[in-house]
Parts: C-alpha cells; sequence; structure tokens
C-alpha cells in the first residue's frame, strides 16, 4: 500500500484511472457473492462434503454504467444530460447492460422510444435507489461538472432527492482526495457530511459518524446495506474511510462478508479507495483477475480514452 506522500504526488488521471478499476474489481467480485446463501447448515450433520459454490467474477451495471458516464464526458460534443442518456440507450440495445435496476430500466425504454432525459425514469419512494450514485465516479474528476449537473444526471433515471444526495457524496468523498482534503487518516465523513442537503442520507452519515472510527464495517452494516440508497451509499462510504487500515482486498472482503447489495456497495467504495491508493495501492492479484475477464479489454479501452481527455 502506497504511504500518504506518495498519493499527494498522484496527478488526476493516475486516479481516475485507479477509481475505475478499483470500483470494477468491487463490482465482479461483489457480485458473485450478490444474494449468496451459504448451503451449509450448522446444525446439520453431513455425510459426504457439501459441494463448494463457484463465485464467477462478472462485471455488471455497476461498471458497464460507470463506462457510459466515461464516454459521455469524453465525447467530443461536451458533455450533457442528452449526450449522457444516448450512451444509456446505445448500451441497453449493444446488450451492454447486466443485471439492470427497474429505475434506470424504466428510464433506458422511455429514453429508447423518444422520451425527454427530463421526463423518464422513477419518481416517489421507488426512485431512492443507489443506481445514480453507482455510476456518478467520473463525474467527479470534471471540475466543471456542478451540483445541478449532477442532479440532471441523476433525474434520468432516479427523481428522488435522497438519490441524489447520495450520488452528491460519492462525488464529495472522490473529491475529497482530489483536492488534498481527505489523506486516508482524517475523517471523511466530518468532510461530507456538512456539505449536504438536509436528507435521511445526510442523517445516516451522521449516525455512523457517531460510531468510533475503528468500527468494524460489518457493525456498520446491521444499519442496512441493500439498495436502498440510504443504506447503501453511507455504508460503501464508511467503508472506503477504514481502507488506508484494512487494506483494499479487506476492505472488499468485509463489504461482501457483511452480505446486501454486495456489488454496487463494493464497486461504490471501490471507486472512492481507488482514488486514494492509485493504481500502486491495488494488489496484483486482483488487478490480474479483473484482467482475465472478456470485457476487460473494453473497459482499459474507454478508461484510457476517457482518462486523455482529463484536465
Amino acid at each position: 500500500m502506497p504511504d500518504k506522500n506518495e498519493q499527494v504526488n498522484l496527478s488526476a488521471g493516475e486516479r481516475f484511472e485507479a477509481a475505475i478499476i478499483a470500483g470494477a474489481i468491487g463490482d465482479a467480485w461483489g457480485s458473485s457473492y450478490e444474494n449468496y446463501t451459504s448451503p451449509i447448515k450448522p446444525n446439520t450433520y453431513y455425510l459426504h462434503p457439501v459441494p463448494k459454490t463457484v463465485h464467477t467474477w462478472m462485471l455488471t451495471d455497476d461498471t458497464q454504467l460507470t463506462l457510459a458516464s466515461c464516454e459521455a464526458l469524453a465525447d467530443s460534443q461536451g458533455f450533457s444530460p442528452e449526450i449522457l442518456s444516448n450512451y444509456f440507450v446505445q448500451y441497453y440495445h449493444n446488450r451492454r447492460i447486466t443485471g439492470i435496476g427497474a429505475s434506470t430500466l424504466k428510464a433506458i425504454q422511455e429514453l429508447a422510444i423518444g422520451g425527454h432525459w427530463s421526463q423518464t425514469g422513477r419518481t416517489g419512494d421507488y426512485a431512492a435507489g443507489n443506481g445514480a450514485a453507482m455510476r456518478i465516479a467520473p463525474f467527479a474528476f470534471w471540475k466543471n461538472i456542478s451540483r445541478e449537473d449532477i442532479r440532471n444526471i441523476c433525474r434520468i433515471t432516479h427523481k428522488n432527492d435522497e438519490a441524489y444526495t447520495g450520488a452528491l457524496a460519492v462525488v464529495l468523498a472522490i473529491r475529497s482526495v482530489l483536492e488534498n482534503k481527505w489523506n486516508g487518516s482524517n475523517n471523511l465523513l466530518d468532510l461530507i457530511i456538512p456539505q449536504l442537503p438536509d436528507t435521511n442520507v445526510r442523517d445516516r452519515l451522521v449516525q455512523i459518524n457517531e460510531y468510533s472510527q475503528a468500527t468494524e464495517i460489518q457493525a456498520v452494516a446491521k444499519l442496512g446495506n441493500n439498495g436502498y440508497v440510504v443504506n447503501s451509499v453511507p455504508f460503501a462510504i464508511f467503508a472506503a474511510s477504514r481502507v488506508m487500515d484494512l487494506g483494499l482486498e479487506r476492505m472488499f472482503e468485509e463489504i461482501i462478508q457483511a452480505a446486501g447489495d454486495t456489488d454496487t456497495n463494493a464497486s461504490i467504495a471501490g471507486q472512492i479507495a481507488g482514488t486514494l491508493l492509485g493504481l500502486q495501492g491495488i494488489p496484483q492479484a486482483l488487478f490480474v483477475k479483473l484482467q482475465l475477464l472478456d470485457n476487460y479489454s473494453w473497459l482499459q479501452a474507454i478508461v484510457q480514452k476517457t482518462k486523455a481527455t482529463l484536465s
């Protein structure tokens, strides 16, 4: 793991690449455990060994829609919600999205038949998922992306203040690294909370912040870690805040052991932690396992293309 002096010297481009790679590792690893229940019952005697479950890594919509966001940012026409919406539809038609959530699916289907981005997606309580937060990370690296832009990016699929606040919290976490405000040893939540609107996402972060910084990830998971943005994003941010103590691999292991929305939680935490650590903070064994996936070359091509446009 790099020391803090090495982290300060990383360029924004290096941090961007590490964020996407670490997020993809969290997604692929977490997806292999999502909804997993061990077949072994603690009070049951087995005459023969229970067959082991094979956990196969696979990239899901967490990474795929993050890459669509990258492409929208790298588009020569300049970013707009319309361009991002077009990439969503393109990915959908090209079958580039796996495990798509209900709100995002509704939005893309409406976009595909000519709906305007401002009118698509879900509203109300059912729009308070973590789908917007899971794909927002690339936008944190562009200084000209405003809060209004973040709100519009969310509104394509999730018209809900909690969903927006969750996405904003992820952006603020990443920007706290880029602005040299968080180095992994100070309190990340202290930096984020004052900048958030009065929402349940903010309240959950305040609640978590009352715990000791040494609190275990699984203890925080008991507050909730499913796909509801109030449960998912604060949990993922807390997990990321522990990365300097645990290391990236152990951080992922604890997120996955806590169950819940394992792929999205690990992906968001990985994006934040990757921004802090850089590529040298990603264990080589995990990086190699990601590189073995069939669609890794596609991921890497988009990362390099987007990284080249980052200023």
